[in-house]
């Protein structure tokens, strides 16, 4: 059983990298972002669990790792286990306890053309199965996330789903938003989707001085692109429309 490359490495920032997974088809990957700090480091979401992601996180930084889900959908969540600290919204705390491929998605979504890489020699996409990452605190609307010489708010953003957060740092005017928003089609028809949350989710961001989003898939943006991306869901676009879109 051979092992396959399994992530990709890029440095965004002084201290903030983006983790991708090579196993995972473009338009499916999460954007996995590792934030060092002074006291320990903070690790946004955790893509699928394909293969584990700690080793990775170790050659970036020999500091504990505050582990954050932004919600809990299977390509955010996978790697969650790996980590003694693993925060997120208490809205989808069961989920996080007891995931399975239809309360993450992953039913939904995983499928052979998922995978553009198999993680190891004998993968079938058929054993894909996200593993419990019980949640050892919980983050809300207000709370902070301090690394010594960077913090952090959290906003909760529910609509994609019930739990969604977003990281927002106030001295750079950086959101690490989730899937709140990102550029793509924004999933407002999940099972647990509300559409009218989502909406004024996207109305505070609007009015919140960003200047850069790393969002949970495709590339960053600036204020501009953001307010286009909102103004054009909340007149009916910019809604998912397929997986591969």
């Amino acid at each position: 059983m051979s092992p396959k490359p399994g992530f990709s490495i890029t440095t965004v920032e002084e201290g903030v990298s983006l983790i991708e997974e090579n196993h995972v088809a473009s338009w499916l990957r999460c954007n996995i972002w590792h934030i060092k700090g002074k006291d320990r480091d903070l690790l946004i979401d955790s893509g699928m669990g394909l293969i584990p992601i700690k080793p990775t996180i170790a050659t970036l930084s020999e500091n504990n790792i505050t582990a954050v889900s932004t919600h809990a959908h299977f390509d955010h969540m996978g790697g969650a286990h790996e980590f003694d600290c693993h925060l997120a919204h208490p809205a989808d705390k069961d989920i996080y306890l007891n995931p399975t491929a239809g309360n993450t998605l992953a039913k939904d979504f995983v499928t052979a053309e998922s995978i553009t890489i198999p993680p190891h020699d004998d993968f079938h996409i058929e054993e894909y199965a996200v593993k419990p990452a019980p949640l050892t605190g919980y983050l809300d609307e207000g709370d902070v996330i301090d690394l010594g010489n960077r913090v952090f708010q959290v906003f909760h953003l529910p609509g994609h789903a019930p739990g969604a957060i977003s990281l927002y740092e106030q001295r750079t005017k950086t959101l690490f938003s989730g899937d709140v928003i990102y550029q793509g089609g924004l999933i407002d028809n999940a099972y647990h989707s509300n559409l009218e949350e989502y909406e004024a989710s996207l109305r505070r961001l609007r009015e919140l001085p960003v200047d850069t989003v790393h969002g949970g898939h495709e590339a960053s943006f600036g204020r501009t692109r953001m307010i286009e991306i909102i103004d054009n869901f909340l007149a009916g676009g910019q809604r998912y429309q397929s997986k591969q879109a």
